[in-house]
């Protein structure tokens, strides 16, 4: 069977959006947030977002793992190996959406949570998978210093941020040259996660390859600057990371601005070049979460942070700009999840139809002889 690969690797784009202060608008329909929610310890998205649930509840990784092991026992064709194992974590992972799913329906405003809880279920994925690869599949018993392989996340979901049908961007990382071994694991890797039905944009590259790249595509360098190491060789992904800062990214802040602004320009063309449009692109068009994505790339890309919160100390956000960056990013967020859940595929326009859907779902109601799809969308364009 052939499967798609992604040479440049696609980056998911999100952000945060100024809100204004129209008297005449109606107050946001908030649901409350409780003072405490459950956090995934030392594997918690980089803004110590709180998961829509307790991992345990989203999904028992010991259970699983020794479920796979179970499954495996007695086999040797590595095809059957692999067929047992996908069809243990499908079964897991379905169930863990459905609960997630489920979460979301009853605090339809908790988007911030719900993404990192889809990228904290993506990562148990890829860390079973590659681990089977790894020790079942292709085990080595002494792998050389020139086997060392780290698996990372980048784009959107190196952010730690997933919508319900976003894809998963992966580089597979070596320190030099790629070998047979690699290759084998990365492509059993790679077909466990198209088994699961998951759509996977990829590319295998050594550290200097990440860097010769970097410095001529814009894309892939905004890709990496916000690569995360899922699993396999740590010291090898904070290489990566030191070098990108040292030597691709230092003395490049001018070249990298304009090139994201320019890049803005043209997807704002593209969109219609207006802010309010009758059926908004929630993420491509203006005001969307890929302009408030770009307004992070760039002050991250300046100084090196790696929380938007971090911003406010530096004086490029004041508290109640942060704060407006914040809310517009949670609420365009919780708009294009249930534009997914809706479509069952990932739909990122707003339609007319689908404004009522959405409106809904997210507890509008009619209100002073307006209808709720009215109110939502006020909202929606002052977020915008």
């Amino acid at each position: 069977m052939n499967h798609p690969t992604s040479d440049a690797l696609r980056v998911e784009g999100t952000g945060h959006a100024q809100q204004g202060g129209d008297a005449d608008l109606p107050a946001p329909v908030l649901l409350p947030e409780p003072e405490t929610e459950p956090r995934a310890g030392d594997i918690a998205p980089p803004e110590d977002v709180p998961l829509i649930l307790p991992p345990d509840a989203i999904l028992d990784v010991e259970a699983v793992a020794a479920r796979i092991n179970a499954a495996l026992e007695g086999i040797s064709d590595p095809r059957a190996k692999r067929a047992a194992a996908v069809a243990v974590l499908a079964e897991a992972r379905q169930a863990a959406l459905a609960r997630i799913e489920t979460a979301f329906a009853e605090r339809p405003r908790a988007a911030r949570g719900l993404v990192a809880t889809l990228s904290w279920l993506m990562d148990r994925t890829v860390e079973q998978v590659f681990d089977i690869a790894r020790t079942r599949l292709h085990s080595r018993a002494s792998p050389t210093s020139g086997e060392k392989l780290s698996v990372v996340a980048v784009g959107g979901y190196g952010r730690t941020e997933m919508a319900p049908q976003s894809d998963v961007d992966l580089l597979f990382l070596t320190p030099w040259k790629m070998t047979a071994w690699a290759e084998s694991v990365i492509e059993s890797a790679l077909y466990m996660l198209w088994d699961l039905k998951l759509k996977v944009g990829h590319a295998s590259r050594t550290v200097a390859d990440c860097l010769q790249l970097a410095r001529k595509d814009i894309t892939i360098r905004t890709a990496l600057l916000e690569h995360r190491h899922i699993c396999g060789d740590r010291p090898l992904t904070e290489e990566l990371g030191e070098r990108l800062r040292d030597e691709v990214f230092r003395g490049t802040e001018a070249d990298f601005i304009e090139a994201k602004l320019a890049e803005r320009s043209e997807r704002h063309r593209k969109q219609g070049g207006q802010r309010y449009m009758l059926e908004p692109n929630v993420k491509e068009g203006k005001g969307g979460l890929r302009d408030l994505q770009t307004l992070y790339w760039i002050a991250k890309y300046i100084h090196r942070v790696d929380r938007a919160a971090e911003l406010v100390g530096l004086g490029v956000f004041t508290a109640a700009e942060y704060e407006g960056f914040r809310d517009a990013e949670t609420f365009l967020w919780a708009v294009r999840c249930h534009l997914h859940y809706l479509s069952r595929r990932p739909l990122d326009q707003l339609t007319f139809d689908m404004q009522v859907d959405v409106a809904e779902r997210m507890g509008y109601a009619d209100q002073g002889g307006r209808r709720a799809v009215e109110i939502f969308m006020q909202e929606y364009f002052r977020h915008a």
